[in-house]
């Protein structure tokens, strides 16, 4: 980032405080009308914020933009100033990640999107070499493309999102994996056409963070501040539960074939020795009603 624009960004920070009494953070808006998968993540930033001991208020962007467009925006310290990134190690070098996993490791645990009634041909499927021979789809530039093609999955991609379920339609892929916690409202949307496949469940450790323009350290702080406060005092694992408990549940982990996945985008910050920061069924039991 330019001198220029640094003092620019300041420059706006000082205005927005200076107009309204509250430091303005802009948070990227949702890439279309009812899609609510940022929903959990502002609400976390919100809860955060809340307990840093300063005057915080949370702003949608005035246009949608998907991943790559935020990580761009945030490294160019325009129209946004935080964003739920999921993780890579070219992410984490332009920008400034608070390491604290936003949802709790469940990017990486993944249920499959299928075509109604076809559920049989992946009942077959019990290890990675049995995956390999089924068509599978992922987002263009979503790291997770990048997972599961290093461990020797073929993937086809595309570059929007809402294309994808078209194309699952359409026949043009056969499994589209998705998070826990985004499948059970996509499969709702197609409901006249796609079901959650019951037998398998892809799991690799990953996540999202916040992720911030690298010489924004005091929002940094206080994010991560705030978080740490939320984990010591139970409130960010009741706001994990109230949005996930009913779709864990619903997932039965437990009864599933789980294949395990490395996961190359691994950075040196991943806070993997701090088992309280993901959930993993196999060390608790499924979260209670």
């Amino acid at each position: 980032m330019s001198i220029v624009s640094r003092l620019l960004v300041c420059l706006g920070l000082v205005w927005q405080v200076a107009a309204t009494g509250a430091e303005v953070v802009r948070f990227p808006k949702p890439e279309f009308e009812g899609d609510h998968r940022s929903d959990y993540a502002r609400q976390l930033l919100q809860l955060g914020l809340s307990k840093t001991g300063r005057d915080y208020r949370i702003e949608s962007a005035a246009f949608a933009m998907n991943q790559d467009r935020q990580v761009r925006e945030l490294e160019a310290g325009r129209t946004i100033d935080v964003a739920p990134i999921p993780s890579s190690v070219e992410r984490e070098k332009r920008l400034l990640p608070i390491l604290i996993p936003i949802n709790k490791g469940m990017l990486g645990w993944r249920l499959g999107l299928i075509r109604k009634g076809e559920h049989d041909a992946l009942a077959r499927v019990r290890t990675l070499e049995d995956l390999k021979g089924v068509r599978l789809a992922q987002g263009q530039d979503w790291p997770d493309t990048q997972i599961l093609q290093a461990n020797g999955l073929p993937v086809i991609t595309a570059p929007r999102y809402e294309g994808l379920f078209k194309m699952l339609t359409a026949k043009r892929f056969d499994y589209f994996p998705r998070s826990v916690m985004e499948i059970w409202e996509e499969q709702v949307n197609n409901a006249d056409q796609l079901e959650v496949e019951p037998h398998l469940a892809l799991h690799y450790l990953y996540d999202a963070y916040f992720m911030v323009n690298r010489q924004n350290t005091r929002l940094a702080k206080d994010i991560n501040d705030g978080l740490e406060k939320a984990l010591a005092d139970g409130s960010f694992d009741k706001l994990f539960l109230q949005y996930y408990g009913d779709r864990l549940r619903q997932a039965r982990l437990d009864t599933r074939t789980v294949i395990e996945l490395t996961n190359p985008l691994l950075t040196p910050g991943t806070p993997s020795s701090r088992p309280e920061l993901w959930y993993d069924f196999r060390r608790a039991p499924p979260p209670p009603k």
